[in-house]
């Protein structure tokens, strides 16, 4: 069974840098967006990445 995977971007929530990209499945609930905390290098400290577009 193959599983659609799709590249998501991954964007810090204080100044907007998308840092990361993830690989997401396209069966999880479409309509929630992916929320990490990560490092980011422009803020230089950890702070909330979220899913982009």
């Amino acid at each position: 069974m193959n599983m659609a995977v799709k590249k998501a971007a991954l964007a810090c929530s204080v100044c907007g840098s998308r840092n990361y990209s993830k690989a997401v499945s396209t069966s999880r609930n479409a309509n929630k967006r992916l929320e990490i905390n990560k490092f980011c290098k422009y803020c230089n400290q950890y702070t909330l990445h979220r899913e982009t577009k």
